[in-house]
C-alpha cells in the first residue's frame, strides 16, 4: 500500500511540475510576421508522455485552474477567467484532451513494441512524432471553433486573421478557411516540428533520469 501511495505522490508531484513548466514555456516564444509562437505545447507533450492518462489530465487541469485563478501563466503573462473564457479558450480545453490521448496512444505503442521512453530507438522517436501530431489535433480543432466565435467580421481578430492570410499570400476568399489558417494551420508546423520534438527529447531524458534514480 505504501508503495502504491508513494508512486501516486510522485506522479502528482510530476503532474504539478509539468503544469508549472507549461506556464513557463508559455512565455518562451517568438513572432514570425504577425504570428506569435510559444513553446506551450512542450508541456502538453511532457504530460502525455511522462504521466498515465488520469495524471496527464490532472496536470493540464491544474495548469488551466492556475491560469483561471489569475496566475500569469498564459502566453504573455496573462491570467484570469477572461483568458480561459476568451478567444484562446479552445486551445486550453484542447490541452485537457490532448495530454490524456497522447498518454493513451504512446503507452499503447510502447506496449506493442515492448519498449518505453528509456529504451526507445530511432524509429520509436519517429512514431512518437506522428503520435504527438495526431493526439494534439483537438487543440487546433477546439482552438479554431472558439476563435471563430470571437473573430466575427469587423472584429480586430478577424482583421488580424485577414492580415495573416495576406502575409502568407493565400487569398483564400473563404472567411472560415481564413480563420482556420490563422487560428490553427499556421501553428502546426512549429508545434509538430519543434515543440513536439523537443518534448519527446526532454521526456526521454527525464524518464531515463528518473529510472536511474529509481523513481
Amino acid at each position: 500500500m505504501r508503495g502504491v501511495l508513494g508512486r501516486g505522490v510522485v506522479k502528482l508531484v510530476l503532474a504539478s511540475f509539468i503544469a508549472g513548466l507549461t506556464g513557463v514555456l508559455a512565455q518562451v516564444g517568438f513572432n514570425l510576421g504577425p504570428v506569435p509562437y510559444t513553446m506551450q505545447n512542450v508541456g502538453v507533450v511532457l504530460a502525455g508522455l511522462l504521466l498515465p492518462l488520469s495524471y496527464a489530465f490532472i496536470s493540464m487541469l491544474l495548469y488551466l485552474t492556475l491560469v483561471f485563478l489569475g496566475f500569469p501563466m498564459g502566453a504573455g503573462f496573462q491570467g484570469g477567467p477572461a483568458v480561459i473564457l476568451g478567444y484562446e479558450g479552445g486551445y486550453f480545453l484542447g490541452f485537457l484532451l490532448a495530454a490524456p490521448i497522447l498518454s493513451l496512444m504512446s503507452r499503447a505503442y510502447f506496449r506493442l513494441v515492448g519498449r518505453d521512453l528509456t529504451t526507445m530507438k530511432g524509429r520509436d522517436f519517429a512514431v512518437l512524432v506522428v503520435v504527438c501530431a495526431v493526439s494534439t489535433l483537438p487543440i487546433y480543432l477546439l482552438g479554431f471553433i472558439v476563435f471563430s466565435f470571437y473573430a466575427y467580421p469587423g472584429s480586430s481578430l478577424y482583421a488580424w486573421s485577414l492580415n495573416v492570410d495576406n502575409s502568407l499570400n493565400l487569398k483564400s476568399g473563404n472567411p472560415y478557411l481564413t480563420l482556420f489558417v490563422a487560428s490553427a494551420l499556421i501553428f502546426m508546423p512549429q508545434d509538430f516540428l519543434m515543440d513536439h520534438v523537443i518534448g519527446i527529447v526532454i521526456a526521454s531524458a527525464l524518464s531515463r533520469l528518473m529510472h536511474f534514480r529509481g523513481v
